[in-house]
This record gives C-alpha cells, sequence and structure tokens, in this order.
C-alpha cells in the first residue's frame, strides 16, 4: 500500500476529493433538517458515485453519475416497501443481485449503476429504513449526486487534465462461458445462501453476509481470484473490528471527532482501494462502526457478530465459484499477462513516436492502463503467491512473473517520463531497441512464431541528447525483462523454474 506507485498523485487527489464530496453532500443534508438516516445515505451516495464511476471520458461519467438517480430511487422505494415483509423483501434483494452483476456486461456505466442499485438496497436493511423516510431519502441521495458531481465535474475536475485509463473489461465469452454471466449466476447464489445463513445468525444484521458475498465478486475473474478476496476481506475486517473496539467505542457516538474519524476513513477507502483490497476493508469496518456510533447501536458484541456475517458472505462466495460455474486460475491469469504484454508494446510504439517528433503521439494513457492490468494480474496470481499456498514450484514462477512485470512497468513509466521531456530528441537508436521490444513481446505472446530479427542498432555517435541517452537505457532494461520473462511463462504451470 505505501510503496504502490501513484502516477501524477492521481489516487491521493481522488483521495482528498472523496472526502471534500461526501462532506459537502452530509453538510447540506443536514443543513436541510434531514434526519440521520437521511444524512448517512445521503454520505454513502455521494462516496459510491465518486467511487463506482469509472467511466474512459468526462462525458460518459457525467451521464452515468445523472443516471444513478434513476437506478437508485426505485430501489429504494421497493426496498422500503418490502422493509416488513421479509419473503418479499429476500426475493427482491436476490433479484437485485442478479441484474446487478448482469449489468457489467455493458461497460463501466452498467458496473456503476449495479452497484448503486445494490447498495441502495443495502443500506435501508443498514438502517432500518420504512416508506415514511422515503422522501428524505430521495433528498439526500439527490442532494449527494448533485454535490459529489459538482465538486468533481467543477470544484476539482481531476479527469479533464488527467483523463483515467480505460478500466480493464471481464475477459470475453459467449452463453454461460460470459464472465458477467457466469458472475450473476455466482453472485446471485452466493448472496442467497449468505442471506438465508446469515438470519439464521441474526434476524437483524444478515445483511452483512450479503454485502460480504456482493463485493467479494466485484473485479474478479476466476475461482482462486474469488477465494483470495474472500480471505482478504475477512482479513481486513477482522482489523477494522479491533480499530472499532479501540476507536469506535470509546467516543460513544460523539458527533465531531466521529466526523473526523469517518473523513481519514473515506480517504483511506479510497488511497487503498487497488493496492490493498485487506486495507480498504479496514478502514470500511472503521468507518461502519463508527456509524454504528452515531446510531447509538454500537457495542463489542455488534462487532462480533459484523465479523461472523462476514465469515458466512465469504463462505457463500466461496462456496459458488466452487460449485457454479467455475473459471481455472490459469486461463484467467494467462489472458490478463498477454494483454499486459501487449500494452507494453504500445506504450514503447507510442514513445518511439513522440520521440521521433509526433506530437500526437502520448505514451501516458498506455502507461497508466498498464498499471491497471498489472493490479489485475496481481489479483489473478495471488491465489498461487499466497503464503497458504502448497503449490512451491507455481508460487515461485507465479513471484518471478510479477517482479519481471513490475520491472517491465517501471521502465515504461521512465520512458513516459522521458517522451513528456519536450528538450528530448530522436535517436536512431531508439527505432532499433524498439523493434527489439516489440519483437520480445511478440515471442512471449506467440511462442510458436518466429519474428524476423530486428534491424541492428547504429553505431552510436559522439554526443547525444540526454532525453534519448535516458530512453535508450529505459528500453534495454525493458528488452531484458522481457527475455528473462519468456522462461516463467513458456514453463509448464505445473512444472519446477528452469531457472531462477
Amino acid at each position: 500500500m505505501f510503496v504502490a506507485p501513484d502516477l501524477g498523485r492521481v489516487r491521493l487527489r481522488n483521495s482528498l476529493r472523496a472526502v471534500i464530496g461526501v462532506g459537502a453532500a452530509v453538510t447540506l443534508a443536514e443543513l436541510c433538517g434531514l434526519s440521520l438516516t437521511a444524512s448517512i445515505t445521503g454520505g454513502l451516495a455521494a462516496l459510491l458515485a465518486l467511487f463506482t464511476v469509472t467511466d474512459a471520458t468526462v462525458r460518459r461519467q457525467g451521464v452515468t453519475t445523472a443516471l444513478l438517480p434513476a437506478v437508485g430511487f426505485p430501489v429504494l422505494a421497493l426496498a422500503t416497501a418490502l422493509h416488513g415483509v421479509a419473503p418479499a423483501r429476500d426475493a427482491a434483494f436476490v433479484l437485485v443481485v442478479f441484474c446487478g452483476v448482469y449489468a457489467r456486461r455493458w461497460g463501466p456505466r452498467g458496473h456503476a449503476l449495479g452497484i448503486f442499485a445494490f447498495m441502495m438496497f443495502f443500506v435501508t436493511q443498514f438502517l432500518h429504513a420504512v416508506p415514511g423516510q422515503l422522501p428524505e431519502l430521495y433528498a439526500a441521495v439527490a442532494l449527494a449526486v448533485a454535490s459529489s458531481a459538482a465538486v468533481r465535474f467543477v470544484l476539482w475536475p481531476i479527469e479533464r487534465r488527467n483523463p483515467p485509463p480505460a478500466v480493464p473489461a471481464l475477459l470475453p465469452g459467449s452463453g454461460l462461458a460470459r464472465p458477467t454471466t457466469r458472475q450473476a449466476f455466482q453472485a446471485t447464489a452466493a448472496c442467497a445462501f449468505a442471506l438465508t445463513v446469515g438470519r439464521l445468525l441474526s434476524e437483524d444484521r444478515w445483511y452483512w453476509a450479503v454485502g460480504t458475498a456482493w463485493w467479494i465478486f466485484v473485479n474478479t475473474a476466476s475461482r482462486g481470484e474469488t477465494l483470495v478476496r474472500g480471505f482478504r476481506r475477512v482479513v481486513g475486517t477482522v482489523a477494522g473490528i479491533a480499530g472499532g473496539l479501540l476507536v469506535a467505542i470509546p467516543l460513544h457516538g460523539a458527533p465531531a471527532p466521529t466526523a473526523a474519524l469517518v473523513a481519514v476513513c473515506v480517504f483511506g477507502i479510497f488511497y487503498t482501494a487497488v493496492p490493498s483490497y485487506s486495507w480498504m476493508m479496514f478502514f470500511v469496518t472503521v468507518m461502519a462502526g463508527l456509524l454504528y456510533g452515531l446510531l447509538g447501536v454500537l457495542h463489542p458484541g455488534l462487532l462480533l457478530l459484523r465479523f461472523e456475517e462476514t465469515a458466512l458472505g465469504a463462505l457463500g462466495a466461496a462456496l459458488a465459484v466452487a460449485l457454479v460455474l467455475p473459471v481455472t486460475t490459469h486461463a484467467a491469469t494467462d489472458a490478463w499477462i498477454q494483454r499486459a504484454l501487449l500494452c507494453v508494446r504500445n506504450c514503447t510504439a507510442e514513445t518511439a513516436r513522440r520521440l521521433a517528433g509526433d506530437e500526437g503521439a502520448d505514451p501516458a494513457p498506455h502507461a497508466a492502463e498498464l498499471e491497471l492490468l498489472l493490479g489485475r494480474v496481481r489479483l489473478s496470481l495471488a491465489p498461487l503467491v499466497h503464503p497458504l499456498s502448497p503449490l512451491r514450484a507455481r508460487k515461485a514462477r507465479a513471484r518471478q512473473v510479477i517482479v519481471l512485470l513490475d520491472d517491465c512497468a517501471g521502465q515504461v513509466r521512465g520512458l513516459a517520463a522521458v517522451a513528456a521531456d519536450p528538450a528530448a530528441s530522436h535517436d536512431a537508436r531508439l527505432t532499433a531497441a524498439c523493434r527489439r521490444v516489440e519483437a520480445a513481446v511478440q515471442v512471449l505472446v506467440s511462442p510458436g512464431a518466429r519474428p524476423a530479427d530486428p534491424p541492428s542498432a547504429p553505431e552510436p555517435a559522439d554526443r547525444h541528447h540526454p532525453g534519448a541517452e535516458a530512453a535508450l537505457s529505459h528500453l534495454t532494461d525493458l528488452e531484458k525483462a522481457l527475455a528473462d520473462l519468456a522462461v516463467p511463462l513458456h514453463t509448464s504451470p505445473r512444472a519446477p523454474l528452469v531457472a531462477a
């Protein structure tokens, strides 16, 4: 979490902006005289609007943000209307789960709207909202979406200067093999199990088990990824419960310090979401404890119940991915690695064009996309490098792949920085080095192919521009890292490493 690269300090700025957006939503709700239940709903809606909307352009982000109430309001109405009718409420919740996951086939917009719909149903269970509170819940959500949009698109429009890279899509398929369809059935089965067993444990707090099962299926693509994500969620929850015992309970719901600590948790959720799911869950759990303190219901037994419901939700997710349309870790990992390598090639080609004088070429978006893809690779390889994994040979090979891909990413970041230097000039050696990198990538993604021999580099002149020298150094190191990747990637999945 502390050493993960933050290109352009985007994560830092997003985290600070989230604190402002959520704080503005809650402040507006309080100034309008809305209840504490409505204020908490508004704060959650603002957090979701800033956290889940990840479209590739600012225009699309604006449209998705505007559509959030369109899915949130009907779900709020449904959830509050069915609050006292358990069988119908449970069936409706499971249906929302299926539709919310299935909507991911429509890309980032469907993903964001699906999460928002689920969380609107979830928050009514968390707050025990009833139909009489619906008008103020609507008002709070509307204020939250408006304030978060104002912060995001007017006050601090980070994406206008730093367009977000496209979020890596789930791997393709058709029919039941299509990731969104498969996950919709898996998540529905997991949440149905969590709901049923969770209610046996607690008639009032069963929704934590359902929420756990739901969120474990966000941004996972294989059986192994889901199992590791469930484990990390439990670890983060346990740590958060310890934090709640030390921080939330002694406050006794005091408004000012609770609000300050909630702001810290909001920052932590956004800042740690990408590099560490366990730390993100730590901040989520501490924040939940603080909110329970504001509601006046916090006690150690409630935190213990939170852990038990979380464990049930993780168990439901584990059973679902093992029994319902499972996908192996190896198949998912291979596809993500290939996409990361192709991104390396694209960034190298853009760098070469930029250094050759093409002002329209920009490797920075490819470098940012590579960070996201490497996050997917790490997530996919997590089951193999987990300390509890008994597959020692595969664990060693997976760790080698991660180290070498991280090295590639470091060289790509260096290339992007050099290319951004307006004084950097073209050097004929760069063209040859870029072609060698492209050839190395071709060998990795198509091991049966024999790429043409790249042209030999010209003899160096007496003097070269420092920018070209720096770019050449990055390209040389990148070529070496790609060559070293051939050993772990082209070794049989169950064979020991050929070389360290």
